[in-house]
């Protein structure tokens, strides 16, 4: 029979090893481009932007859509970036062990 004593620290060690991991993606910075660099985005690997950078080549009124649709794909870039580390850091707490389809993880 199984020890509920073990199974409890486990989870418990799975807990906390689990809210360090949500505590360290707010660290890892990933940086998100489009225009072949003209626009870099960064954000933390939770999805927060911290700073947009715009090549003053760029800066032009009558571009200034192109402009907002390279902006939006830059941060389209860092978020999937940041969802794929994300990912490696739960593979990494999870030691490669796969969680099944559907289940969604508090970060």
């Amino acid at each position: 029979m199984v020890n509920l004593g073990n199974m409890m620290k486990q989870a418990q060690q799975l807990q906390k090893k689990m809210a360090e991991a949500q505590n360290k993606l707010n660290d890892i910075e990933v940086e998100g481009t489009s225009g072949g660099g003209l626009i870099k985005v960064t954000a933390t690997a939770k999805g927060i932007f911290k700073r947009i950078s715009i090549d003053d080549s760029l800066i032009k009124q009558d571009e200034k859509e192109i402009l907002e649709d390279l902006i939006v794909a830059a941060i389209n870039d860092a978020k999937e970036k940041g969802e794929a580390a994300a990912q490696e850091e739960m593979k990494n707490l999870t030691g490669g062990l796969p969680l099944p389809p559907g289940i969604k993880l508090p970060f």
